[in-house]
């Protein structure tokens, strides 16, 4: 191998089950303008990469082909405020799955006091995504009631951790009793099994919330619209439950809801600084305070791959699944 290539995990046939992952030697990127290079101790792994790996979910335009979302590690070409070996993480446009991943500089923040490379590596894509969504877009405030879909999920267990540490009260939702336990072990104030329970009946008897976070859509819906109190924000990530709605226009405009959501990876670079310098200034104290523990359910070997990608997919997971090297 030359000090131009590198180990990366490429999808066979451009795309496919988790099978067609595998291990290949590719060019080693560059650095850019603005860019630092990173040498990859571990890399998230996250549902927009299955999405990808199927087909579903393109690279925006300049991104790298590979898959991965997110890496901690040591700089080894510096730029702005980094320097060679610094030890960061940071969010990517793609490329984590690899011995090395570029990135924009203002998108890297310094690994918290006490993290490990594989820990760090769980953070970037699921902070960014839960403070853009509850905080910015759902304008979660100290006080209020927020809910959260998934409570299991890498999303989910980040949110409500940063839900409690903001002062808000967390009704946290799950399939299954061992799941709806996890979300009180992680700071929920109310947990909802959501095979034997309606959690808008759960809502309503506590008052009504004032935001969700969902990424489930389909059916849970309409229930959504019936736990928000007046004036509640419903903030939509994902529709893993069905795209398509129908909106009670009346019951919006008496209510007087905001419907709303994002996705992370389109947004400019530009605008995944201004969220890098938000999450540094507002999370990473919490992060270092320890209010926020990174819940990291299972970590693979790069070359493991696809089998990281199976057990994201059966379910079974609490928080989240990253790739070492």
């Amino acid at each position: 191998m030359s000090n131009a290539d590198m180990e990366a995990i490429v999808i066979e046939g451009g795309k496919g089950p988790a099978s067609a992952l595998r291990v290949a030697r590719i060019a080693r990127p560059e650095a850019g303008p603005g860019q630092i290079l990173i040498a990859v101790k571990a890399a998230g792994v996250n549902r927009p990469d299955l999405l990808q790996r199927l087909g579903f979910y393109p690279p925006p335009p300049g991104a790298p082909v590979t898959l991965g979302l997110e890496v901690a590690g040591e700089v080894v070409e510096g730029a702005g405020r980094w320097r060679t070996g610094d030890h960061v993480c940071a969010l990517l446009g793609g490329g984590g799955y690899a011995g090395f991943a570029v990135a924009d500089g203002r998108h890297a923040l310094p690994i918290p006091p006490g993290l490990d490379f594989t820990q760090a590596a769980s953070l970037p894509e699921t902070v960014f995504t839960v403070f853009a969504n509850v905080f910015e877009h759902g304008a979660l405030k100290a006080g209020e009631t927020f809910m959260v879909h998934g409570a299991t999920s890498g999303i989910g267990v980040t949110a409500i951790q940063m839900a409690k540490s903001a002062g808000a009260t967390v009704i946290a939702t799950a399939r299954g009793a061992k799941k709806a336990a996890e979300a009180l072990g992680l700071g929920a104030d109310i947990s909802v099994d959501v095979t034997g329970e309606d959690f808008a009946a759960v809502a309503a008897a506590h008052g009504g919330v004032d935001v969700i976070l969902d990424m489930v859509a389909g059916d849970y819906f309409p229930k959504n619209l019936d736990a928000l109190k007046t004036g509640g924000r419903l903030v939509h990530i994902a529709a893993l439950g069905g795209g398509k709605v129908e909106l009670p226009i009346a019951q919006m405009m008496q209510k007087r809801l905001i419907i709303t959501g994002s996705t992370l990876r389109p947004r400019s670079a530009d605008e995944k600084a201004r969220l890098a310098s938000a999450v540094e200034r507002v999370v990473w104290p919490w992060v270092a305070e320890g209010k926020i523990k990174c819940v990291v359910d299972r970590a693979f070997p790069l070359a493991e791959a696809a089998q990281a990608h199976e057990w994201l997919e059966g379910g079974a997971h609490i928080g989240k699944v990253v790739l070492t090297l």
